[in-house]
């Protein structure tokens, strides 16, 4: 197997070429992009493993080209910030960014995260294995194998391969609490302070996706503890 291709849109060249040597040498394939044009091109043209997205890469817009890639992607991004506050990555996990890395940083914890994201999506698949190809929960089927989440009409609901792994997490754990560190770990915040809301954000942002007709979705928060998926969840 093929190591994981990593797409590195930075805005510094410098840097563009320093991580793409580190990466290579550290067993991944690297290709650099230098706009947002050379993205849709890659994205278009091979299978990228991940995205790492500079937000300054088209300069005062640069993280709407996050939520641009979002809408029209399912790849995994690393949003790559010059500010390091809650607030921004708080802002980049909106745009639909599986996880947040402030600049600057080193070449090795690019990488670390770059092995948590990857290990995510094999987590996903493993989880789909073990509870077969398919579960329905309140009126949604979820396919494991094509990672589509559908309602009793079969209108698709796009999520971020963050959002689908915590999902895929509280359907293993149905009607049992799921303590936040173990979500922080999943959302790949698993160093982040106590007081970091990523974990929240996905977990609210998951709730209004599966949320319809004025009915809210089954995932509760149990104070103190972390978080629960109510409702029973049926395996096929």
């Amino acid at each position: 197997m093929s190591p994981p291709l990593v797409l590195i849109a930075e805005e510094q060249q410098d840097l563009r070429h320093q991580v793409r040597e580190y990466l290579e040498q550290s067993g991944f394939r690297a290709l650099p992009a230098a706009s947002a044009s050379d993205i849709w091109n890659a994205l278009k043209a091979m299978p990228v493993g991940v995205l790492v997205l500079d937000a300054a890469l088209r300069g005062p817009d640069g993280m709407d080209l996050c939520r641009d890639v979002r809408e029209r992607s399912d790849v995994p991004i690393i949003l790559v910030g010059a500010n390091s506050s809650e607030v921004d990555r708080v802002v980049g996990l909106e745009l639909g960014a599986d996880d947040y890395v402030a600049k600057p940083y080193s070449h090795r914890e690019l990488a670390a995260r770059l092995r948590a994201v990857l290990r995510r999506g094999r987590n996903e698949r493993a989880i789909g294995l073990r509870a077969r190809s398919e579960a329905r929960f309140d009126g949604w089927r979820i396919d494991f194998a094509r990672r589509e989440v559908s309602d009793e009409q079969g209108n698709l609901v796009e999520l971020t391969a963050a959002e689908f792994s915590l999902l895929a997490v509280l359907l293993d754990h149905a009607q049992t609490v799921i303590a936040r560190a173990r979500l922080m770990e999943l959302a790949g915040v698993r160093d982040a302070p106590s007081s970091d809301r990523s974990v929240d954000v996905l977990v609210s942002r998951l709730r209004r996706k599966l949320s319809r007709g004025g009915r809210a979705a089954p995932i509760v928060t149990v104070r103190g503890a972390g978080y629960m998926l109510t409702a029973a969840v049926e395996r096929r």
